[in-house]
């Protein structure tokens, strides 16, 4: 066994001749395992690598999730929750005449609410992103020439965006918590799939031409999209 180093990743490298392809593993420690035929050159290591490193850099913030669960929110006077980017102050009242509302900076919340509070934030996060997502999706339609038939917001999982059969655009609520220009990238995504199903050569350069600096805002998202979890 050797190691390969591309960049900040760091692979423990295994060969065997009973392997006909490449293939990269995150174990649970979080080391990084690369499996491959003996014959295959260290260079072609490397680019295999480059073309994973999204993937690999989400299966590894996944796991570091799983292991290092956040603390989910307590809905008191004085947390903070994030949209759109920024860190908003929750301000529990006696009384108010909604659910949620965002004003002078702050969260407002009846404090008979907080027991159920995620829940009426998470119905608050979703009214906001649908109208905000879909302007972005006007935005882009000229420029990336597709015409979506419209936009859903829900519960995705780990997924940030889905392109649905009938040019359907579905986003996870959590979409509107992160900062605006990364949010964009989210929704440029998912649009490219609209003309490339899968993440070719061409999608990604549908990608660049609607958003020249796409590749930043990518990274910045299989980075530190996990951040937003906890909620």
């Amino acid at each position: 066994m050797s190691t390969l180093s591309v960049n900040d990743l760091r692979f423990e490298v295994r060969r065997s001749n009973l392997r006909r392809a490449l293939e990269i593993t995150v174990d649970r420690s979080g080391e990084l395992i690369l499996s491959a035929p003996p014959e295959v050159p260290d260079a072609a290591l490397r680019d295999f690598v480059q073309r994973k490193r999204m993937w690999i850099y989400k299966q590894m913030a996944r796991r570091e999730l799983l292991a290092n669960e956040p603390p989910h929110k307590v809905f008191t006077d004085g947390e903070g929750f994030a949209y759109l980017g920024r860190n908003y102050r929750l301000r529990l009242v006696p009384e108010s005449d909604a659910a949620v509302k965002l004003v002078s900076g702050r969260f407002v919340m009846p404090k008979a609410l907080a027991q159920d509070g995620r829940e009426h934030l998470v119905r608050w996060y979703c009214e906001r992103a649908r109208p905000w997502l879909m302007s972005k999706v006007q935005d882009f339609s000229a420029r990336m020439e597709v015409e979506p038939a419209g936009v859903r917001v829900q519960d995705l999982g780990y997924r940030w965006g889905s392109c649905g059969k009938g040019s359907l655009l579905y986003f996870h609520w959590k979409t509107i918590l992160l900062p605006a220009r990364i949010a964009e990238y989210v929704v440029v995504h998912e649009m490219a799939h609209l003309h490339e199903p899968h993440h070719t050569s061409e999608f990604w350069r549908r990608v660049e031409r609607a958003m020249p600096d796409y590749e930043r805002r990518k990274v910045w998202l299989a980075e530190r999209g996990m951040e937003v979890e906890g909620l």
